[in-house]
């Protein structure tokens, strides 16, 4: 077999359609272009999570559509965010030799190709099975993008979302059917029922709605409605944490504006903002808008006293400061001469009290 001196060159030599996606912080679309820069060395990976690119790669023959491919990897990354190169290398001679021992069977674009590329990740360590709620909205996603129906769930789930169901009776809902809907937001009326509706949902189907919602980019109509649910909510004080951890997962892809900001300030401000659930929530999906100065300055305090203690202070820290854009503006506000004492000891609780 040929030597390739990258993933993306080898996946274009199998003449296959195929789409590269992001599955770290949310699922999104990587170019091709942009990942062979980064599989390169020539710019960092663009959203790091923990420290590591996850990445799906769907391939399919436009012919034989429902028989693609999916091969889920996580790249370990270095200080800066760029790709290990020895370890990229050494996934993709783990691939060639699956590749070249399996009996060299045709390129994809033939018929029978499919177990074959898909047992090419067998026993390698950098595959990896996303959580059921990814696994879902990534389902949802492919046969979107495939051009596939979406799954047997999926009508039931509208009816239910369009209001001709009693929204208490959710119970046969299938979780595949909500991630069709609200991935196939653009399809019909869908996202405008979604944003009617969406106050009214029960603490479930709404739940499961937030985590599928963090995977698309919501209209006005629907983020003006995920904005004051999670307003309310924070205000009436009386769901979980967790729920409110759903509704700032739903916010995440929301316009950055001044709404925004000032309902997740609200969050920090309010007991839920001290609770794990939530920071979780904050700093995995909400990250672009941590790059506002005075949102980042509360949440720094905030996550200083938070109910987890110094150790999901540094947790948390850990993955925003290998995002290069918060690192810098992380470090001005560790150096601010205004910070509390808190962070000062959450600071030196980290890094030793002769960081600053």
């Amino acid at each position: 077999m040929a030597h390739f001196d990258t993933l993306t060159d080898f996946i274009r030599q199998t003449e296959a359609q195929f789409r590269i996606f992001d599955m770290g912080r949310c699922i999104s679309k990587l170019s091709p272009d942009t990942f062979r820069k980064v599989e390169l060395g020539q710019i960092p990976f663009p959203k790091p999570f923990l420290h590591q690119a996850w990445i799906a790669i769907l391939m399919w023959n436009p012919k034989q559509a429902s028989e693609n491919v999916v091969w889920f990897l996580k790249l370990p990354l270095d200080e800066q965010g760029f790709l290990v190169q020895a370890a990229r290398d050494d996934f993709l001679n783990r691939l060639l030799q699956n590749l070249t021992n399996s009996m060299g069977k045709g390129p994809l674009d033939q018929p029978t190709d499919a177990t074959e590329y898909r047992d090419a990740l067998k026993d390698n360590p950098f595959s990896f099975t996303p959580d059921q709620e990814k696994m879902a909205a990534f389902h949802a996603t492919a046969t979107l993008t495939t051009r596939q129906p979406a799954s047997s769930f999926y009508d039931g789930a509208k009816q239910y979302f369009h209001g001709k169901a009693d929204l208490n009776h959710w119970d046969s809902l299938g979780y595949q059917g909500i991630a069709d809907y609200v991935i196939r937001h653009q399809q019909g009326n869908n996202e405008d029922k979604l944003a009617e509706i969406f106050s009214q949902l029960p603490d479930t189907p709404l739940e499961a709605c937030c985590t599928f919602i963090e995977h698309i980019q919501p209209s006005t109509s629907l983020s003006e409605a995920i904005r004051l649910r999670l307003d309310n909510s924070v205000a009436e004080g009386k769901v979980s944490a967790n729920q409110i951890g759903a509704l700032i997962r739903a916010i995440s892809q929301c316009p950055e504006d001044e709404q925004k900001i000032a309902v997740l300030t609200r969050v920090l401000q309010s007991p839920y903002g001290k609770q794990a659930e939530v920071i979780a929530a904050l700093a995995s999906r909400c990250w672009a808008s941590l790059q506002y100065p005075e949102l980042l300055q509360q949440f720094l305090e905030t996550l200083a006293v938070n109910d987890a203690g110094q150790a999901c202070f540094n947790r948390v820290m850990a993955d925003l400061m290998f995002i290069p854009t918060l690192r810098a503006l992380t470090l001005q506000q560790f150096r601010a001469t205004d910070r509390s004492e808190a962070l000062s000891r959450a600071i030196g609780g980290m890094f030793g009290d002769g960081f600053l």
